[in-house]
């Protein structure tokens, strides 16, 4: 009897062995993946941390040098805008003092078409002649040049139309027929338009 109550409880106490060893394996199992698992997602090598530390870096060094390369091609560009502003400046420097003496100059040629009439002034009209001439050259030499009027097209870039006349024949339309007051330009530049009547 006593064996037979005895068999039972030993049986009981070799299932509570099994469960109990199964369960700490199961732990120690748990255990040992755990770490395993965990290691690469929290700590990287000290390869991988440098790598990261060089891409980062790299990308600085990028940046930089994309900004240095900005600042390098915007500098470059104020420099030859200044460099063309100053070399503008010389060379058109005298607009002013130049546009102020065309009075002067419209004078002359008054003075020359008024002594045509005269015979008695024949003298004095060379003279006035010759001092315009030089005066023409002075000028000349300092970049001031007459724009042509007699016979040329009407341009709107260096005429200045005041008067429309009825064209006589159909070759000349659109041609300049009288400057009523001379044009001048500065180094190519137009400082002063041409006054002129136009054929139509």
């Amino acid at each position: 009897m006593s064996k037979e109550k005895n068999q039972p409880m030993e049986e009981e106490a070799l299932k509570n062995e099994e469960l109990t060893e199964e369960t700490s394996q199961t732990e120690e199992n748990l255990q040992e993946e755990t770490p395993q698992e965990e290691a690469p997602a929290t700590e990287k090598s000290v390869e991988e941390q440098l790598a990261d530390m060089l891409a980062e870096a790299q990308q600085m060094v990028n940046e930089e040098k994309d900004k240095y390369l900005r600042l390098s091609a915007e500098f470059d560009n104020y420099r030859k805008r200044t460099l063309k502003e100053k070399a503008e400046l010389i060379k058109n420097g005298a607009e002013k003092t130049l546009t102020a003496i065309l009075p002067v100059l419209d004078d002359f040629e008054r003075a020359l078409k008024n002594m045509e009439a005269s015979e008695e002034t024949k003298a004095m009209k060379e003279g006035v002649e010759l001092i315009f001439s030089k005066f023409q050259k002075i000028l000349g030499q300092e970049g001031l040049q007459k724009i042509e009027t007699e016979g040329k097209d009407f341009d709107t870039d260096f005429h200045e139309a005041i008067a429309l006349i009825p064209a006589p024949s159909e070759d000349v339309k659109g041609k300049i027929l009288d400057c009523v007051q001379t044009g001048y330009m500065l180094n190519e530049k137009v400082i002063r338009h041409a006054k002129v009547a136009v054929a139509q």
